[in-house]
């Protein structure tokens, strides 16, 4: 699993395997949400993105199957 680098004030670590394209997102609160089946581009989309919170409630969380953390 690769660690993305995110600047975010909601999302504090991005995690990213392409063995099965399973995002694991930890947030400052201390939650984590995992998804599996996303492409690589979509995680690194996210960490670039000007709100990576934003785009996580955009393009990620209602988008692709979660798994439980």
């Amino acid at each position: 699993m690769q660690n993305l680098p995110v600047n975010s004030r909601i999302v504090k670590e991005v995690y990213f395997s392409q063995d099965d394209g399973e995002l694991r997102i930890r947030f400052h609160s201390g939650d984590e949400r995992r998804f599996t089946g996303v492409p690589k581009k979509e995680a690194i989309a996210m960490c670039e993105s000007g709100s990576p919170g934003n785009y996580y409630i955009a393009h990620i969380r209602r988008r692709f199957t979660a798994l439980a953390a």
